[in-house]
This record gives C-alpha cells, structure tokens and sequence, in this order.
C-alpha cells in the first residue's frame, strides 16, 4: 500500500479526531483538553511527546490587559520520529476562537468558543500524518519534528514555543504547514514564493483623562475626544506617510468609553492594528505610531499606556518550495496545485519561517459559495483531510530524501 491509500484508510479517523477537538474548543494559549487529547492520540500510536512553550509573565499581564485573562502556561506539544539530520518539522494549530457556533452539525460546539477557523482540522491531519509516519519510521533519512502549538489567534502561540527550545534537539533544518480555506475549492492547494501571509501588529491603548459633568469641560480632561483625535491622526498617517504601493492598512476593532451622555468619562480604551506585506512601510509605521499617539494624548493633557503585539510576515522559501512542489503534485495532482497572492490573513507560522526555511501552502476545503472563516456558519468540507495528512507525511519524506541525496552529491570523490 503506497503512502497515498494509507492516507485514505486513515481517513475516518482523521474525521474522528476532529470532530472530538471540534466539540472542545479552548481559546488562547492554555488549551489542557486538547493538547490531553492530542497527547492520548499520539500515545496510542506509540509517539511520545513533550510539552513545549513558555509564557512568560509580562505577556500573561499584557493578554489580561487585553481581556484575555487566566492563561498560565503555553500547551504547545512536540513529538519527534525517526533519528539523526536532517530534521524536518511539521506543524499544526489547535486553539478555537472566542465566538459561538451557528451550525446544526451533531458535533458542533455548544460551547462560548468554536473552531471556525479549521485549526481542529489542522491537529487531526497532523495527528493522521503522523501515523503514517510511524509506520515508516524505519525509512525515514533523518527526524521530523511534529509541533501542535496553541495561541495561533493570538499570534504569538509558535513564538512561545520556539522560546522553549523547539527548533533545537535536534536543530529543525527545514518546516512545512498548511491551512485550511473555506472559500478554496476541495482539494486545490496555493501557495505564494516569498512573502506569504500579513503582517499583523496590534496596539491596545488605553487613556487616563479627568471625567466629570458636561455643563463644565473646562474642569474635565475628555478621553473620549483624545480617542478621537488620536483615530483620525493614525488613518491620516496611513495616507500621507505611507507610499500609497504598498499595501498596508489600520483598523480599530474596538473603543469603549462612558456610561451615560452627560458624563465625560474617566477613561476610554481602543484596540487597533496595522496589517501590510511591505516590511519598509511596517517599519516606518511601527516607528509613528508611538510618536503620534503620545504626541496627541499629551497635547490634550491625558495620561496613558500603550500594549503592543507583533506578529511578521511568513516567508515561504522558493529553493525549499521547488523541492516539495513533486510531493504535493502527487497528492493533489498538478492540476490543483496553483500559486496566487499572498493571503491577507496573518499566521504566526511567521515565527518558525524566520528562523528556518519554510513552506506555508493553502488546503481548499470548500468553495466560493461557502462562508469564510470567522464566520459562525463557517464549514468545512471533511473529505479533504485524507489529503492534508498525505501532504504533511509526503513533504516531510521529499525533504529528507532529497536532503540527503543532496549530501551525498557534496561530498568529495
């Protein structure tokens, strides 16, 4: 039986996975019945794995401040097959978002928190890559390194791993993700040489001004103006300091303020982030936008504290991408297999393709007709994910094949 008819035959379990992590959505970081689940699953098929990330203390507060309380640890998971170099990694994300389902599915989540972003069906083809894996073991040319990372919707959850060693014993040579889109036909794979995904910065502001009653704002300091004034300088800045070819924009997802309309408020909070594929115009931005808003805050006499995240481009090396373009031919036939734009989304697969060279690809699961990710009615088409675990096992055995020939044609007659 060839690779491609194992990753068949292990399709209903690949769907049985997922939909057991699917009725068990955990958001953030700390995600303890999931990563149980995925430990029990590997375990079963005689994988060991450790846990993996560090959340250090500073981002704990940080997250709070930004209403994401109660996350003590990162439950990143990381098993290794095989032995030696190369050493190839492959990844998956499990975290859910914080929003409630809207789908009559028997295993839909009936919790405050869904997977509609697929990532349950990122760990379950993960978990079927590596079982396949497994049973190959034996005639694998180095090591592949399985990450199951939490956090990827913070955009943070790779970093806290690669924090707590990931990419070293042994030393990851080479990387390989993938994501599932709804709104890609079944079965089509993009993918982008070079920059692959947004970047994504988030700020959270908050401003300390003097509340008081309206009849006398001359005794007040308005937070709610100062929020104000600051939104409209940063989208002025977008315009006039940006070059207008680049393709960057800032957005304000939330602003709270007050309680009743002749109050000023005491104080006022808004959340906003910058998202470009142009690494100069990030930079510039990222450099303005501190000075912008003390400048404004300060200039109207109010206090304040400024939280940032920050979250790259992923890369997607073109040498690694030629080598693995013959792997994903073969599971999804060349005529499924396209290059396209960068997607706008972020992934935080940034982390691990700065450090080490990496293929990031899209896995349609669905169509033009079905609702996008994020969405509460979001689904995903199941009979793909047969073909996600035969990606990940197919491009981790190229990789280490090649590598190897690779070697041995550089070494001295």
């Amino acid at each position: 039986m060839g690779l491609l008819e194992e990753a068949k035959a292990l399709q209903t379990q690949i769907v049985e996975d997922r939909r057991y992590l699917h009725q068990i959505p955990e958001v953030g970081m700390e995600l303890p019945e999931s990563a149980a689940y995925i430990e029990k699953r590997l375990n079963e098929m005689g994988i060991a794995s450790h846990r993996c990330g560090v959340l250090r203390e500073e981002l704990q507060e940080k997250y709070a401040a930004m209403g994401i309380p109660g996350m003590k640890t990162s439950t990143g998971l990381v098993a290794t097959l095989g032995h030696g170099s190369p050493c190839v990694l492959l990844r998956a994300d499990f975290d859910a978002l914080p929003m409630r389902e809207d789908n009559d599915l028997p295993f839909r989540s009936t919790r405050s928190a869904s997977h509609m972003c697929g990532h349950d069906s990122h760990a379950a083809m993960l978990l079927g890559a590596a079982q396949i894996l497994k049973r190959h073991e034996s005639e694998l040319n180095g090591t592949v390194k399985l990450m199951f990372q939490p956090g990827e919707e913070l955009g943070y959850g790779s970093q806290t791993m690669v924090e707590d060693g990931l990419l070293e014993n042994p030393k990851v040579d080479a990387a390989f993700g993938l994501h599932v889109m709804s709104t890609v036909p079944v079965g089509h794979v993009r993918y982008t040489a070079g920059v692959t995904s947004a970047s994504l910065d988030t700020f959270s502001l908050k401003i300390q001004g003097k509340g008081g009653h309206t009849s006398t704002p001359q005794l007040c300091v308005d937070p709610l103006m100062i929020t104000n004034q600051v939104y409209t300088a940063l989208n002025l800045l977008m315009t006039r300091e940006v070059d207008p070819q680049a393709a960057a924009t800032l957005s304000c997802g939330t602003m709270h303020a007050g309680t009743a309309s002749n109050i000023l408020p005491d104080t006022a909070e808004m959340q906003f982030g910058l998202r470009t594929y142009d690494v100069t115009a990030r930079e510039h931005i990222l450099h303005r936008i501190p000075e912008v808003v003390d400048a404004y805050i300060k200039a109207w006499r109010g206090s304040y504290t400024l939280d940032d995240f920050h979250c790259p481009c992923t890369f997607t090396d073109e040498a690694l991408l030629a080598r693995l373009l013959p792997a994903m031919e073969a599971v999804v036939g060349p005529e499924n297999l396209e290059g396209g734009a960068p997607m706008s989304g972020t992934e935080d697969f940034s982390y691990i393709a700065q450090a080490v060279p990496s293929v990031f690809v899209l896995l349609g699961a669905g169509g033009p007709d079905h609702c996008p990710h994020h969405n509460p009615r979001m689904v995903l088409e199941e009979s793909v994910f047969w073909k996600g675990a035969a990606l990940h096992a197919m491009c981790a055995m190229r990789y280490l094949q090649t590598a190897k020939e690779t070697e041995k044609g550089r070494e001295p007659a």
